[in-house]
């Protein structure tokens, strides 16, 4: 499907010596320094630069809503996606103030939304089936979808992006991203799922039952990611992995939101572990697990705001951070040019 590479190395000593000849004691810019370090191995560039950043918020709905593990209903999705294409989300305030294009993609809500320029539609189904009782899609639908993603990314990236944040909306999709992560980490349920929007306990034990329940009946099909995908994914989860993919094949920076882009994360570098040298990850959510995630993952989010929104708003508040840490790789003056001697 893929062909992806790890960046070059050879030019790691000299980048961490770029960066530790700046002005400032060893280590004192902290994650900033890592941050550049590995945007440098990406581009392979001694000036960093970031070009035409993208959101793409991907959105579908999940037959497991039925069973109220939600405090909304599945047509508060499509409610979400217009409100998106008005420019009334968080996620659409924070890349006002990030300078980043948004893009929505109806992945394969349960309502199909009205036409809008802003609107990419992608659609694989009316949501998915409930994945308690039957797999959620196909192979063929799961794999469709990780071509779709793969399209949208090279759309932006032939617009002459280099960097794109991945978002998502889906009433019941932080019980597929709890699920995946059960099947590829092989967790018990009780490790990996939370409460979501904010579900009460009663709520909280019937989703964790489901949830319990579905790995129980797809148990001898959880066998390689493309069908632990299929048995407990969502649309905009499988659109997510594979645009994540053709972003590390294009060597674009991915930038990983919360809980759910992140179990998209890990089917991506499950099935291709050299992806993850493109990512990065931008906060720890609230949400049950991704802890967990990000640390079999190796990863260290940028931000800890307490968020548990999704709609890739952590992506796009850490877009100022990574500008930060192009600026002064490419601007902060090294001891000699300052004259400052150690």
């Amino acid at each position: 499907m893929f062909t992806i590479a790890a960046p070059e190395t050879e030019s790691l000593s000299q980048i961490q010596d770029k960066i530790n000849n700046k002005t400032k004691p060893l280590g004192a810019l902290g994650k900033l320094e890592d941050l550049a370090a590995q945007l440098a191995l990406i581009q392979q560039a001694d000036h960093l630069t970031i070009s035409q950043p993208h959101l793409l918020v991907f959105a579908g709905d999940h037959g497991i809503a039925q069973h109220g593990v939600s405090i909304a209903p599945s047509e508060v999705t499509t409610q979400m996606v217009m409100n998106f294409l008005a420019g009334g989300a968080a996620v659409n305030c924070f890349c006002r103030t990030s300078d980043m294009t948004i893009q929505v993609i109806d992945a394969g809500t349960k309502l199909e939304p009205a036409d809008h320029p802003q609107l990419l539609k992608q659609r694989l189904g009316a949501g998915t089936a409930d994945f308690t009782r039957q797999p959620a899609m196909s192979r063929d639908t799961a794999f469709q979808g990780l071509m779709y993603g793969a399209e949208a990314v090279a759309r932006v990236h032939q617009q002459g992006s280099n960097l794109v944040g991945f978002g998502e909306m889906g009433i019941g999709n932080t019980s597929s991203a709890a699920a995946l992560m059960a099947a590829l980490l092989d967790l018990p349920a009780t490790d990996c799922v939370g409460r979501g929007t904010g579900i009460s306990d009663e709520q909280f034990e019937h989703k964790l039952a489901l949830i319990t329940r579905a790995l129980a009946v797809h148990q001898a099909k959880l066998e390689d990611p493309l069908s632990i995908l299929a048995c407990l994914g969502g649309f905009e989860i499988a659109q997510i992995a594979g645009g994540m993919l053709k972003a590390a094949e294009l060597r674009m920076t991915v930038l990983v939101d919360g809980f759910i882009a992140t179990a998209a994360a890990l089917i991506a570098t499950t099935m291709y572990s050299a992806a993850r040298h493109y990512f990065l990850f931008c906060h720890c959510s609230e949400e049950s697990g991704h802890q967990r995630m990000l640390e079999h993952l190796e990863a260290k989010p940028l931000l800890n705001l307490g968020l548990r929104l999704g709609e890739g708003t952590g992506a796009a508040l850490a877009l100022p951070l990574i500008r930060a840490a192009c600026e002064f790789y490419n601007n902060m003056a090294s001891f000699s040019e300052a004259g400052v001697t150690v």
